[in-house]
C-alpha cells in the first residue's frame, strides 16, 4: 500500500521522539492536581537475563526461529525506549482530576474490584504502562498507529516481565520488548515472535475505551493515572494530527490491506484465529446493540456516541465523535439476556433493567449486577485483518 502524506506521520513521530529523552530536565511535573498522586506498590519484576537479544538481532542463530519475517520488523523512528513506557505510575482519585474533558477517551480497566482509568492523552506519549492492579502485574498498552488498546498479564514463562517500546513496527503495530530477555512482542499478536520467549503467549484482560464522563460516573472513587509521570510532555495535545483520517494510509505498512473495507475503517474485533469476528463501528453505532457468536459462545456488543477521537484534532478533547464500544457475555445467573438500546443505556428484554456502557445494571430488578466483560479491541480494519486474516466480517 502506498503511503499518503508520509511526511506528516514522520513529523508526528519526530515530535514524540523530541519530547522523549530521559534527562534530568524531564523530571518536572506537568500538572498541579488538587490531591497528591499516590504511587502503586509494584510486584517486583524478574531479573534481566544474559541471553541473546532479539531487540538487537531478531534472527540471531542462537535464538528460536522467529515466527515472522524479521525483515518486516521495521524501524519506526524512535530507538528502543525512545518512547518511554511508565514503570512507576501514580494515581489520583477520580474527584481530584481536573485535566480531562467529559468526552476524552480513557482506557477503563478493572480487576478484582480495583477500577483504574488510563487517559489516552498520556498513553499517546508513552504507549505502555507497567502497573500492578489488585496484586496482579499488568501491562496496559495503546498503539496510536493502529488505535488499539489492550491489557495483558505480565506473568509469562515463569517470569514477571516489564515491557518497553522497541521502536520497531510490525504491520504498523507497536512492537513491545520485555526487559528480561529482550524478546519482541507485537501488541496485536499477543505473543513473542522473536527472541528467547518466541511463541510464548500473554493472557489478555478486557479493557474498554470510554468517555471520561462515563467512567467517572461509574467509578466515582476509582483511580486515574496522573500526569505526574516523571516526564515533561504536552499531555492533552495530539502529536498524530488527523492520523485517523480514513482517506490516509497507515504509516510504514509494507503489505496490501484487505480491500473489503477501507484500511482505516474503525472496527471492533473479538476472538482469534478461525473464531475471530469483526464488526464495523459505524454499523454498531447505528444498531446500538448486536449479538455475535465467538468460539461457540454469545457475545453482546454495545455502542454509543460521545467519545472524542484521540487522533483527530490538535487537542485530544476537540476530536470528532467516533463512538465507544463494549463487549460482554449476555449470560447472567444462567439466563441469556437479550438487549436493545434504551434512552438511558441498554435494556434487557427479560427484566427491563437498564445497563450502562460499562456493563453495569443501574436500574430495574438486576440493579447492581454486572455483565462479564469479554476481551475485544477497537482498532482500524487493516490492523485487525492483518493479524486475524481469517476473521469473519459481520455485514
Amino acid at each position: 500500500m502506498s503511503l499518503a502524506r508520509p511526511w506528516r506521520w514522520l513529523a508526528a513521530l519526530a515530535v514524540v521522539l523530541a519530547g522523549c529523552s530521559t534527562g534530568g530536565n524531564d523530571t518536572m511535573p506537568v500538572d498541579v492536581p488538587t490531591a497528591a498522586p499516590s504511587p502503586v506498590r509494584q510486584v517486583p519484576d524478574s531479573p534481566r537475563e544474559d541471553v541473546p537479544s532479539a531487540l538487537d538481532h531478531p534472527d540471531d542463530e542462537r535464538l528460536p526461529d522467529p515466527l515472522v519475517d524479521v525483515s518486516r520488523l521495521v524501524n519506526g523512528g524512535p530507538p528502543p525506549d525512545g518512547i518511554p513506557a511508565l514503570d512507576t505510575p501514580s494515581f489520583l482519585p477520580a474527584d481530584a482530576v481536573d485535566f480531562l474533558d467529559p468526552r476524552e477517551p480513557v482506557l477503563a480497566f478493572e480487576l478484582d474490584g480495583v477500577a483504574r482509568a488510563y487517559p489516552v492523552q498520556i498513553l499517546l506519549w508513552h504507549e505502555i504502562i507497567n502497573d500492578t492492579v489488585a496484586g496482579v502485574p499488568v501491562a496496559v498498552t495503546y498503539c496510536p498507529l493502529c488505535n488499539s488498546a489492550l491489557a495483558f498479564d505480565r506473568r509469562a514463562a515463569g517470569r514477571v516481565l516489564t515491557f518497553g517500546v522497541s521502536g520497531r513496527l510490525y504491520n504498523s503495530n507497536l512492537v513491545m520488548f520485555d526487559r528480561q530477555t529482550r524478546s519482541l512482542w507485537p501488541q496485536l499478536e499477543g505473543r513473542a515472535v522473536a527472541g528467547v520467549l518466541t511463541g510464548t503467549p500473554l493472557q489478555a484482560f478486557p479493557v474498554q475505551t470510554v468517555p471520561w464522563r462515563e467512567w467517572r460516573r461509574a467509578h466515582p472513587h476509582g483511580q486515574v493515572l496522573s500526569r505526574e509521570t516523571g516526564y515533561r510532555r504536552d499531555y492533552g495535545r495530539n502529536p498524530y494530527l488527523s492520523y485517523d483520517d480514513p482517506n490516509t494510509s497507515p504509516f510504514l505498512l509494507d503489505v496490501e490491506a484487505d480491500a473489503r473495507l477501507p484500511a482505516k475503517e474503525r472496527v471492533i474485533g473479538i476472538g482469534s484465529g478461525s473464531d475471530a469476528v469483526t464488526v464495523t463501528t459505524e454499523r454498531l453505532l447505528r444498531d446500538g446493540v448486536l449479538e455475535v457468536t465467538v468460539d461457540g459462545k454469545p457475545v453482546v456488543l454495545f455502542a454509543q456516541s460521545g467519545l472524542a477521537s484521540a487522533l483527530d484534532r490538535a487537542n485530544v478533547s476537540d476530536g470528532r465523535d467516533v463512538g465507544a464500544t463494549g463487549a460482554f457475555s449476555p449470560i447472567v445467573g444462567g439466563q441469556h439476556l437479550t438487549f436493545r438500546r434504551g434512552s438511558g443505556g441498554f435494556v434487557d428484554e427479560q427484566t427491563e433493567s437498564t445497563w450502562s456502557m460499562l456493563g453495569a445494571a443501574s436500574s430495574g430488578p438486576r440493579a447492581g449486577q454486572r455483565l462479564r466483560a469479554v476481551p475485544h479491541v477497537d482498532t482500524f480494519w487493516f490492523a485487525w485483518v492483518l493479524f486475524q486474516p481469517n476473521t469473519r466480517l459481520v455485514k
